[in-house]
């Protein structure tokens, strides 16, 4: 019966050399880095998604503006209830306002600058929401090609050795690659999780996107129904 030998990482690791220990640890930091972002992104998406699910409630059933901003004065984490706050900055200040020959002119100009402010405030949200997203891009990018500078390195370093001694056989040369090769595990450990959570945080962050459009649809609807 074959027996098959199970892979000692401690023993490879107490084997590598300095450039390869060097390698390990910024991969480790890439990690452990990715793995702090990916669940405190995780956490605030959650917060966001539920709490957007609130909002749209709310905002069905309120019958004024005034009543709904009210409403989602409890909502903190969703980038909805900004974007209606910029909105109504613009929407209040207005009522009440408007005399008989300036209707026109104070509804195209309100209307432009209500969706030009609601468009800043959604780009401000999203851009805090994308925010540390770029790391896990460039740790999914950057982290196999360490891995394969540790191992390329480690390759090289076992060949050279290889060079000074009379005989190279499997059972020389083995060892040495196992080390070399440990690298590129890791840097696909630190590079697999940070590709996986970037696009979920990116399909996750569009959808929020999408709503944020919807919601400018709704206020500008709203605006111009009220002849602002």
């Amino acid at each position: 019966m074959m027996i098959q030998e199970q892979v000692d990482f401690l023993f490879l690791l107490q084997r590598t050399g300095p450039v390869a220990r060097a390698v390990l640890a910024v991969l480790a930091l890439f990690s452990v880095w990715s793995w702090g972002i990916i669940l405190s992104k995780l956490l605030m998406l959650r917060k966001v998604a539920g709490e957007s699910e609130k909002f749209w409630k709310i905002f069905r059933k309120g019958q004024t503006l005034s009543e709904i901003a009210t409403a989602c004065e409890a909502l903190r984490f969703t980038p909805l209830v900004p974007v209606l706050a910029s909105a109504m900055d613009i929407l209040q200040p207005n009522a009440g306002r408007r005399t008989q020959g300036a209707v026109a002119t104070k509804a195209a100009a309100s209307t432009t600058t209500l969706q030009r402010m609601m468009q800043r405030s959604a780009a401000a949200e999203l851009t805090a929401l994308e925010g540390r997203l770029m790391f896990l891009a460039t740790t999914a990018s950057v982290a196999p090609f360490i891995g394969l500078f540790g191992t390329v390195w480690g390759v090289l370093t076992s060949f050279m050795g290889l060079s000074n001694t009379d005989s190279a056989t499997l059972k020389a040369v083995g060892p040495g690659i196992a080390e070399a090769l440990i690298a590129t595990a890791f840097g696909l450990l630190a590079a697999i999780p940070a590709v996986i959570f970037y696009n979920l945080f990116v399909q996750k962050v569009r959808n929020i996107g999408a709503q944020l459009d919807d919601l400018q649809a709704e206020m500008l609807a709203i605006a111009e129904g009220n002849g602002l």
